[in-house]
Formats: C-alpha cells, structure tokens, sequence
C-alpha cells in the first residue's frame, strides 16, 4: 500500500517550535492511487511507519499531534504511542458519545494530552471541551469575526490551550495572536509579509555576492577563499560543517583553504549557499531555515533519483532559495537579480516554469498534502510516489543531523 506522511510545524506565542502534525493519507479518494479503507491505511501508517521510523525520526523530540478515528479511539490505539511525545487529535466528524467520552477520559488518566480538531463552536462537541487540551479553530473556514465574538465560549470549561490553524499570512497570524491563541499552524511562516519597499544592508548584499562568486561559470577556490576568511561566522561555520559528524572526518580540519580543498566545488557551492541562507533569515522563523535546508536536500535527493541527467547541485539551490523572498521580505525577482544565477534556477524560483520547476512543485504539493498535484509533477521527472516518501525521511535525517 502506498503511505503518504509529511509534517507541518506548529508554533507558539513566540514563533519558537511547539511540536508538528503528522499529515498521513492512504486512501484512493484524496491521496496516492490504491484502493484501502482508511481505517486499514491509518492503522498501516502508524504500525509501520510511525513505529518502524519512530517519533523522534518524524519529529526530532517535538510534540506530535496524531489525529485518530472514532474506531481507532475506542480501540485504544493512541495509548501504543508514547504519551510524551504523541498529542492526541480527535477529528472533528467522532460524535461525543459514552464510549467515546469513556476512551478520552482513559487517554487522560494515562497522561495524554488530547486535542480538538476543526472546532465549530457546536453544542454537540461540548461533553469534548472539558476533556481536551487543545481546541484547534480553522481560522479559513470561520471568519474572524465570528471567532472573536465566540471565544467567550470557552470561559466555562477548564483552561484551554487554542490553536490556530490554517493561517496563512502574517496578518491572519496577528489578528489570532491578539485574540489570545497559544499555538498557529500554516504555512504563514513561508510567505512574505507585506512588503514594504526596502533595502538590503551592506552585510546581505556582500553574502549574496558570495553566492554569485560561487555559481560562476570560472569557480576559483581562492576567490571564494578570500570572500570567506574575513568574516569570522562564515569561517567558523565552515570548519564546524566541515568537522561535523556527516563527514566523519579521521582528523580535524583546521583551515579554511585545507575545508574547501575537501568539500571540492560543488561541496563548497553547497557550504556556502547553506551558511547564507541560515545568516539571511537570521531575523525570521529558525523553521524557515530548516524547512529550505530539508527543500534543498530533497530537491537533491530527487534528481540522484531521477533518470533525467539532471544537475543535483542547482537542484540543491533550488530547495534552498525556494523561500528567499520570505527571509528577505522582498519580491523574489528583486533577489533573483542580486544573485546572477543560471536562467533555469531563475525560472524555477521566479516563475516555477522549466525544466527544474517539476522538482520544487513536487516538494510543494507534498508538503501542503496536496498529492495528486504531486504524483502528476514526479511522474514528469521519473520518481515513483513510494521513492518520494523515502527520500523525503532521508532528507527529515540529514537536515537534523546538520543542525545537531
């Protein structure tokens, strides 16, 4: 059976990572093409996926919010996951009755913490709201209004932790935040915020040279050794990345010109686009970050696995500056022309057209759970849906265990 699971981060008051929901599918109807019930494709999810790989693969010691079925509730299959780790989700369609009322309150004597998914503000959910912790509002399918007039809702019930989800701006985030939620989940946090016409300090200008120099057609490891050696947090970055437990190096790198020797001129170009994007979102979400990085490498990982001949390092480049425009706050073409990249980069970040652009759609659509999309977009550049998964696990690893 073909198993679709990806995760999208949830994020408290202060931007900071609370844990991520797991987003897992295995029915004909929505997802990858095979015919499964879905109480057969979410019990297959969790024995071998979940339970082979393990939270902590999936999530990196965060909270994971799971949601669960009424069978899968009354059959006690979310005490199998570790309470630490595993918030429990009850989806919106589980109607409140004594047997289900009864698991709940099981799963809350055993220590779990219990959410609400997609809350209506409905009588027929109220027995729910004074077992669970979590409230989670859909903050697309209920206007603002409507929520700031209900939340008084609540008051009866036991403290509640909010959680808006589906935001999908800054604006939206902000106007939850001031309505007093504790937690957001969307994809707010890879999108620009309004932007207001701007300049690039000295600092983010010299770095996206650097990124220029690296993408020349004449690559010099001395040019780029000269851009490197003066700035303090690049140099030290390199020999950490160079002395990190991926390489397992036998014996210590200690300088500069000695690291890029090693990594060579596609492990340099990948150093040093790495080591720039983490600088320029310096002032924005440390998930962004993470979340390019996971991009770049999955990007990678699919061109090693496609038999199309393509270039894994632009397609590196490619995951990576996906998000630029939303580190930067500034339109992505802007940046684009700061950068000097090959036109088929450009096209791939600029206009999500060309050869490369199948790549990125693909990452895209799995990530929003949008996989249809992104079974039509693997099969133009020869991956299968089962490879996808895989390597998107394997690209959950490496970035973890580049940011250890």
């Amino acid at each position: 059976m073909d198993i679709y699971l990806a995760r999208q981060p949830i994020f408290n008051r202060k931007k900071q990572l609370y844990g991520y929901e797991i987003l897992y599918r295995g029915d004909v109807n929505n997802y990858f093409p095979q015919k499964t019930d879905g109480e057969v494709a979410t019990s297959t999810v969790l024995a071998h996926t979940l339970f082979n790989i393990g939270l902590e693969g999936v999530t990196n010691g965060k909270k994971a919010l799971i949601n669960f079925t009424e069978k899968h509730l009354l059959a006690g299959t979310p005490s199998q996951l570790p309470k630490e780790h595993c918030i429990v989700e009850i989806l919106e369609d589980v109607a409140p009755n004594d047997a289900v009322l009864a698991a709940c309150k099981a799963l809350k004597t055993a220590g779990y913490l219990l959410a609400l998914d997609d809350y209506i503000f409905d009588f027929a959910h109220a027995p729910l709201l004074d077992l669970v912790d979590i409230v989670k509002i859909d903050c697309q399918a209920i206007s603002v209004e409507k929520i700031r007039d209900k939340l008084k809702y609540f008051t009866p019930h036991h403290p509640l932790e909010l959680l808006a989800e589906k935001i999908e701006s800054h604006e939206e985030f902000e106007q939850c935040h001031d309505m007093g939620f504790d937690y957001f989940q969307g994809f707010f946090f890879s999108k620009p915020e309004i932007i207001k016409k701007q300049k690039l300090d000295v600092t983010k200008v010299t770095l996206l040279a650097l990124i220029a120099e690296v993408n020349r057609a004449d690559f010099s490891f001395s040019r780029v050794e000269r851009m490197i050696a003066p700035d303090v947090a690049l140099s030290y970055k390199l020999l950490r990345y160079i002395n990190s437990a991926y390489y397992s190096l036998v014996s210590k790198v200690k300088s500069i010109r000695h690291a890029l020797a090693y990594l060579g001129e596609a492990g340099t170009c990948q150093f040093v686009c790495l080591a720039v994007a983490s600088e320029l979102a310096v002032e924005k979400i440390p998930e962004l970050t993470k979340h390019s990085i996971i991009r770049a490498q999955l990007c990678k990982l699919l061109a090693q696995k496609s038999s199309g001949g393509y270039d894994e390092s632009q397609l590196f480049l490619v995951g990576l500056f996906s998000m630029l425009d939303a580190m930067l706050n500034m339109p992505m073409q802007e940046l684009l022309a700061k950068m000097s990249l090959a036109k088929d980069l450009n096209k791939a970040l600029g206009e999500r057209e060309g050869p490369l652009a199948p790549f990125l759609l693909a990452v895209e659509a799995y990530e929003h759970g949008n996989i249809n999309t992104c079974v039509k977009q693997l099969a133009l550049i020869g991956v299968t849906p089962e490879e996808m998964v895989n390597l998107y696990f394997e690209a959950l690893r490496w970035a973890d265990l580049l940011n250890a």
